[in-house]
């Protein structure tokens, strides 16, 4: 009997290492499934739901509750999507606007992470709680500031162009009283100034994440190439930008995503989406779902390609750095 206790006892110490190995092989897993639930219940089934609804006519909230049958369409919605041409201003408009703003968030971001990686201890501090105010205000909150900057009476610009001297105001711009313009009516100036908000509200991020990338960067390396004469631009773009070279291409894959889904700031700017010559995707997709009459549908179909744009977007990054982890 001793003797088969013993032997039970040896090979229960015999499997105890395979079975922690098991265990630990088995946590991350575990450890990510609470994670994952979550992603699942709140992105992936409804956009599943959004997939679905692209493929069926859809014009009455009495379908979304189920009280009225989904009429199957097929890639009709896709049709009709691709075969407008408002569709190609409007894809035209977004990835102008995208182009344009990941650029310039991107120079501003970086021009102001290299600010504060110079600034001392304190006035870096205060310099980039400041800026971070900026990314902390609310989408909502911020477009609703910037609108009255730009009203047409009371706002500030206004103020400030109507303060110019009439000779100089009529010399520049044609025009002496600036009371009553509508900043918001010409395509151009919505841009630009929606533009500004953008950028305004997503260059902090940029920023802070260039100075956590430059704190990175030894100071050996900067130093030693000062040491042999480079200047500032030499020292950025030989030394820094290549060891940052991962954190940039994070950055404007981001920065790519975030600004092909601008739909808070135009919707408040633009006052709902009465504006056709300023549509981006994401507001074309609002207003043929949601416009009277509603096109469920077609609004699902949009969305889906939004989707897909961004998923290629974020496709060939991944490959551009799986390429570069292969040469190096």
């Amino acid at each position: 009997m001793s003797t088969l206790t013993e032997d039970t006892g040896t090979a229960a110490a015999r499997e105890t290492p395979v079975r922690r190995r098991s265990r630990a092989d088995r946590l991350p897993y575990l450890l990510l499934l609470p994670c994952l639930v979550v992603i699942g219940v709140l992105l992936l089934w409804p956009l599943g739901q959004v997939v679905a609804m692209s493929f069926f006519k859809l014009d009455n909230v009495r379908q979304l509750r189920g009280d009225r049958g989904w009429p199957f369409v097929g890639w009709a919605n896709y049709t009709q999507i691709l075969g407008d041409p408002f569709f190609r201003t409007v894809l035209r408009n977004t990835v102008l606007f995208a182009a344009a703003n990941v650029l310039l968030t991107m120079v501003l971001g970086t021009l102001v992470g290299l600010l504060l990686h110079r600034l001392g201890r304190r006035m870096a501090t205060f310099v980039a709680s400041c800026v971070m105010l900026a990314w902390a205000t609310p989408a909502l909150t911020g477009t609703i500031v910037w609108k009255w900057i730009f009203d047409d009476t009371s706002g500030l610009v206004t103020w400030a162009f109507n303060a110019l001297p009439d000779g100089l105001s009529q010399a520049l711009f044609g025009r002496t009283d600036w009371s009553g313009y509508g900043w918001f009516n010409s395509p151009l100036l919505f841009f630009a100034i929606l533009t500004l908000v953008v950028v305004w509200h997503s260059f902090p991020f940029i920023a802070v994440s260039v100075l956590a990338g430059l704190k990175s960067v030894p100071s050996e390396l900067p130093e030693a190439a000062r040491v042999d004469g480079a200047g500032p631009w030499q020292v950025f773009w030989k030394i820094t930008f290549p060891v940052l070279r991962p954190v940039f291409g994070i950055l404007v894959v981001l920065s790519t995503i975030w600004d092909f889904k601008v739909f808070t700031q135009q919707f408040v700017l633009a006052g709902g989406t009465q504006d056709r010559p300023t549509y981006m995707l994401a507001i074309y997709s609002y207003a043929e779902a949601f416009s009277p009459p509603p096109k469920y549908g077609v609004g699902s179909a949009v969305a889906v390609i939004l989707t897909l744009i961004l998923l290629l977007v974020t496709g060939l990054y991944v490959r551009m750095v799986l390429r570069q982890e292969d040469e190096s």
